[in-house]
């Protein structure tokens, strides 16, 4: 399935619906960084991207807790929403937990027809997995069934699917437990401890790795026809500014937080 087409009149939005493996990081959370911040450094003026997604957000408690209902509300025709989750929603508690393919299709699912419901264009993105590798050099597929879960409901309701998973068993198996350590949140010589993590993170990414995930996600939105090919740009580019990569003051972090929220009304509609 494609998407692209020419776009006249207001910039469309792309909404992000996902959780801290794509947030936009306080400048506190440095080096931390979500790929869903990074993702405007491959796109034009003609987009704009509405990042909503929070930390520890899985399917369930996003829905739950109005975050969805909010971008629905906020949604024009021919707006995206990108659903990048699969990270959390193993977890045991009862808050975020869903089995793959129970509730967490089913709750996805909602996001599919709440965005088509207001004309706008669901994708798919399966999550990169996490920093787990024995040292012969082999990935653990620690999410493998969350994945799986998603490509059975794009085929199911034919939403285009992002394979961003897939792309990080490659990535990590060719870095090597060493080399990832760039991508992931370990804290260099001098970099001081952040209030989220100690010095060593092996599930969220630093610049390095978020930059490359926004990189592979606007790729795979030209490739697949999901967007026009000119609102993509600089996918060869390699090096950044700091004030480029959008870290946000603690004031405006938690202003999105508490703000991008309106209480879900109907959890089978979400409407």
């Amino acid at each position: 399935m494609t998407y692209a087409s020419d776009h006249s009149g207001p910039r469309a939005r792309i909404f992000l619906a996902g959780g801290s493996g794509t947030v936009t990081r306080p400048a506190s959370h440095l080096p931390m960084m979500g790929w869903g911040q990074a993702l405007d450094l491959f796109l034009t003026d003609d987009v704009e991207v509405v990042n909503c997604s929070r930390g520890r957000a899985s399917t369930k408690s996003f829905r739950e807790r109005g975050r969805l209902q909010w971008i629905l509300d906020a949604m024009s025709p021919g707006d995206y929403l990108i659903m990048a989750f699969g990270q959390i929603d193993w977890k045991p508690d009862p808050g975020i937990h869903t089995e793959p393919f129970e509730d967490f299709i089913e709750h996805l699912r909602a996001y599919v027809t709440g965005a088509r419901e207001r004309q706008a264009h669901p994708i798919l993105m399966m999550p990169f997995e996490r920093r787990r590798i024995d040292r012969h050099g082999n990935v653990s597929r620690f999410l493998a069934d969350y994945p799986v879960a998603m490509r059975q409901l794009a085929q199911e309701e034919f939403v285009p699917l992002i394979d961003v998973y897939g792309q990080s068993l490659q990535w990590w198996e060719e870095l090597g437990p060493e080399d990832t350590k760039h991508v992931f949140t370990y804290l260099r010589p001098g970099e001081p401890l952040m209030p989220v993590v100690q010095d060593a993170d092996n599930v969220h990414l630093r610049a390095d790795g978020a930059v490359e995930v926004a990189r592979f996600v606007a790729r795979a939105l030209m490739t697949q026809r999901l967007v026009p090919a000119h609102w993509v740009r600089d996918l060869d580019r390699r090096t950044f500014s700091y004030d480029e990569m959008g870290w946000l003051d603690d004031a405006t972090f938690q202003h999105r937080t508490k703000s991008r929220v309106t209480p879900a009304r109907d959890l089978e509609t979400g409407s």
